[in-house]
């Protein structure tokens, strides 16, 4: 997307997703029209805010099916608002939108419970393509399982405990948040670099061979045989993706 004060060029394919409505929450007017009239022309119903405290209150009474929210606001930045949403168990799924490049910046989004997040200038496609994906999951109604089983081993993801039959089974924290990540895409493959940002944030500076590294211990534990395995599937050229079997809420 262009910086600041520059025009955001319409889509040539309006209307892909009619209906569904996405709130902006950014207190710079060219920026916040220039969201407003690229959404519209792909066919999304656009509500907008000028500040973190107006943002929340319209989230909690507008209830949108996506909020795209700036970091650097007046009254109640970004980082504040997502955490109070996610506090008052608020789930809408955020795209956290920020001039800050740097890397604990964007560590700090997902941890306040950005579900995504971008950093200006971004592209109008990326943007859209972004939004796509969040909405994809309010779409089809997905709701994160917090419980899984595979085969014989069952999974608590809230209260991060496994077992095999009735053996406790160690998983690290991180295990534990790639298996969430993978639960969460509804069996769409998770890229190595998706793994990087969520898990780790790369604030150790971690290669995508450490995901597979963690793949692989996560096999040993979870798989019959982990050198052919059935839950945690290799996606070629893509990343890993996990074949849920049953999930519970």
């Amino acid at each position: 997307m262009p910086k600041d004060n520059a025009p955001i060029l319409r889509p040539r394919k309006p209307g892909r997703t009619p209906g569904q409505r996405v709130l902006i929450i950014e207190d710079e007017l060219p920026m916040r029209t220039a969201l407003q009239d690229c959404l519209e022309a792909e066919g999304y119903r656009v509500l907008s805010a000028a500040d973190g405290e107006q943002g929340l209150d319209r989230v909690l009474a507008e209830k949108p099916d996506l909020v795209l929210l700036d970091v650097m606001m007046p009254r109640l930045d970004g980082f504040a608002l997502c955490a109070e949403l996610r506090r008052l168990a608020n789930s809408v799924p955020v795209l956290m939108l920020t001039a800050k490049g740097q890397i604990e910046d964007r560590v700090k989004g997902l941890d306040a419970g950005a579900d995504d997040y971008l950093v200006k200038p971004f592209s109008t496609a990326e943007l859209l393509a972004r939004v796509r994906a969040l909405l994809r999951r309010t779409g089809k109604n997905v709701k994160a399982p917090t419980r899984l089983t595979l085969g014989d081993v069952r999974i608590d993801l809230l209260e991060q405990r496994a077992w095999r039959g009735q053996t406790p089974v160690h998983l690290t924290a991180k295990e534990f948040a790639m298996l969430r990540l993978m639960a969460q895409s509804q069996r769409e493959p998770i890229t190595r670099e998706r793994f990087l940002d969520v898990v780790w944030g790369y604030t150790a500076f971690p290669t995508t061979r450490t995901v597979d590294n963690h793949i692989a211990s996560l096999r040993s534990k979870i798989e019959l045989d982990a050198e052919n395995p059935r839950w945690i599937v290799t996606v070629h050229g893509v990343g890993y993706r996990l074949d849920l079997p049953e999930c519970e809420d």
